[in-house]
């Protein structure tokens, strides 16, 4: 291989990159599988000559977002560079859900129907009949997997999104409990296609047959690429999502904490009035008399003063007056 050939494809790759401005058109024109995406973010079809960003934000979705999953899934990752920081996390819930509705309610139900025309299920013939009950048993398995992502994760994120409180989710070893339900789904899909291909008894070549090993094939890639959005776009965005509100909170409590400190470090009125009387050199007994005290209050005073202005003695107790402006200096006693 020539040996820049992996730069020039780089580079290949770079220019021909999804933009905002360019025409929706062109994104199915480009690659078939993005016509999935563009229905997932809730973008219909019939959009004539419209850029991307005009369909996005006809359709409510971020234009960014839209254009970071369909060159993540175009190039699987690879000479793509996205900034996380960016994606909308909304968007990306929407697309996310759209996809479990299309696999649940269409794509899973289409498939069983495919089988049943394409093999016969009869519990004599034996081996289709253990194909069903395994897809079965697949499909049974992936549909708890994503209620369980709608009813816990994505109620979460929900609540994160309308500024709800940051729980502890989605830790695990791998960095997330999704991987490993991810990858079951994949090698459970896998070990299907290998029944139909090693096992399944053709006796001559049988359309509907290959057409359900395609579909297979088809419906392994489409859930694959789903998986990496979720792992590889959504959880990054998510954890970028709660490591800002815990620095907004963070700040927030850190000033509500300042401002309570203030309010406590605030003189009384009173004790603005000792703090005059010391700078102007009287005693705890002629401050007593003057404001009609005991020596004891005044006593009291003096200690909590001290306390909140951090300043135990006369001398600092007259500078402190003077700089607030609580007295002059014709007014100290030097």
């Amino acid at each position: 291989m020539y040996p820049g050939w992996s730069i020039i494809q780089t580079i290949m790759n770079e220019h021909a990159k999804f933009k905002v401005t360019d025409k929706a058109s062109t994104v199915i024109a480009d690659d078939y599988r993005l016509l999935q995406v563009m229905s997932r973010f809730g973008i219909p079809l019939g959009f004539g000559d419209k850029t991307i960003n005009e369909v996005c934000l006809q359709s409510e979705v971020d234009p960014f977002t839209f254009i970071s999953v369909i060159n993540f899934i175009k190039y699987q990752g690879e000479y793509v560079d996205i900034d996380i920081k960016k994606l909308d996390l909304r968007s990306l819930l929407n697309y996310l859900r759209r996809s479990h509705q299309y696999f649940l309610d269409y794509q899973f139900p289409n498939m069983r129907r495919n089988m049943l025309h394409a093999i016969d299920c009869s519990v004599k013939n034996e081996v289709p009949f253990l194909v069903l009950k395994f897809y079965d048993e697949y499909v049974e398995e992936v549909s708890r997997h994503m209620v369980s992502e709608e009813e816990e994760n994505f109620k979460y994120v929900d609540s994160l999104i309308n500024g709800g409180e940051v729980l502890d989710k989605f830790k695990s070893e791998a960095g997330s409990p999704l991987s490993h339900h991810h990858q079951d789904i994949e090698d459970k899909l896998m070990d299907l296609k290998r029944l139909f291909i090693l096992y399944y008894p053709q006796t001559a070549i049988d359309h509907d047959i290959n057409a359900v090993v395609f579909e297979i094939y088809r419906t392994q890639e489409d859930l694959l690429l789903h998986c990496k959005v979720e792992d590889n776009l959504f959880l990054p965005a998510l954890r970028f999502q709660e490591q800002t509100l815990k620095k907004k909170r963070a700040r927030k409590n850190n000033d509500t904490a300042d401002e309570k400190t203030n309010i406590d470090n605030e003189l009384s009125e009173r004790e603005r009035d000792v703090v005059v009387c010391v700078a102007k050199g009287l005693s705890n007994k002629e401050i007593a008399d003057k404001l009609c005290l005991s020596v004891n209050t005044v006593t009291t005073h003096r200690r909590n003063i001290a306390k909140k202005l951090a300043i135990h003695t006369s001398a600092g107790i007259t500078i402190y007056a003077i700089v607030n402006k609580l007295v002059t200096l014709e007014d100290v006693n030097v």
